[in-house]
Formats: C-alpha cells, structure tokens, sequence
C-alpha cells in the first residue's frame, strides 16, 4: 500500500514540475463579441483590465454578423484597418496570445469599432523564477532551457527510482 502511494506522489511531483498553465478567456463574458448596448467605447477595455493574460493563453470571439481583426495600434486608434495581421468572421473565433505585450483587436463592420467595439489586451511577461538571496544576476552560468532540462532528468530519474523500489521492495 505504502508504495502505491510513494508512486501517486512522485508522478505527481513530476507532472507538475512539466506542467504548463494557461486559460480559455470568453471575451466579453456572456455577451460575447458584440456592439456595447449604450455608448461605452471603453466596455471591452474595462473587461479586459480585469484579468491578467500569459502567454499561450486564448481568447474566445463569440459573436454574429461581425469579425475579429488584430491590428497595428495606430489602425485601433482610427478604427480602420486595410491589413490586419489576423482576421476572422467565423462567429466563433480562438485567438492564441503566443507573446508579451499589447495586443489589439476590432472589428472588421464599419461602424462598430467606432461604437466600441475594440480592445487592447496586455500579456505579461513570463515568471522568471525567484533567485535566492545570496545569488546575483550573474552568479549563473546555466541557462534557464538547462535548469528546466536538469529538473526534467532529476524527476525522471526519480520516478525510475520509484518505480524499481516498487517493482523489487
């Protein structure tokens, strides 16, 4: 019994080690994508400044008769677009945030970004992990894919371990 559960926790402790988090994001919650209902041009902002979006996080566009566009600031700013750098009017849209920084999107109906429908979103950097007190910024030769991959092979090598005590005790 007693080994079943030195198992459990090692695969646990291994998994989470290799874990990646991230979220789905219904934008606009349940009114989705849509034209704010009184002339609040900030609704979607407001929206968005409420949550705190990483990398490889996605946004969902639900919406009818109308498009997602991502676009250039100065193009949010008019509210005019020729070329966005991503357009959609499938009514059902996943974006992926895939690096920091702002993000900008639209829509692509004349008239409707002029009514509010717009948003900017910001994605954070990613966490570095925190340094001991005794360390420097320079006191480390490893780079961070190094440290991850040593981390990687000590829980591999555990879970071995586990296992062949499992297997043979």
């Amino acid at each position: 019994m007693s080994s079943k559960v030195y198992i459990m926790f090692n695969l646990f402790f291994a998994l989470h080690l290799v874990a990646v988090h991230c979220f789905e994001f219904h934008v606009g919650g349940d009114a989705g994508w849509a034209i704010p209902s009184s002339k609040n041009d900030q609704l979607y902002n407001d929206w968005a400044s409420k949550d705190r979006f990483m990398i490889n996080d996605t946004l969902r566009f639900e919406y009818t008769k109308d498009s997602v566009l991502e676009v250039t600031q100065e193009e949010y700013e008019k509210c005019r677009s020729t070329h966005p750098m991503f357009f959609s009017n499938n009514g059902n849209t996943f974006y992926t945030l895939n690096h920091p920084g702002l993000y900008y999107f639209m829509s692509g109906v004349s008239g409707h970004c002029q009514r509010g429908l717009k948003m900017i979103i910001k994605v954070l950097e990613p966490q570095s992990p925190p340094q001991m007190a005794n360390q420097t910024s320079n006191s480390s030769n490893a780079s961070p894919a190094f440290e991850f991959a040593a981390a990687t092979t000590l829980t591999i090598l555990m879970l071995i371990m586990s296992l062949s005590w499992a297997i043979f005790m």
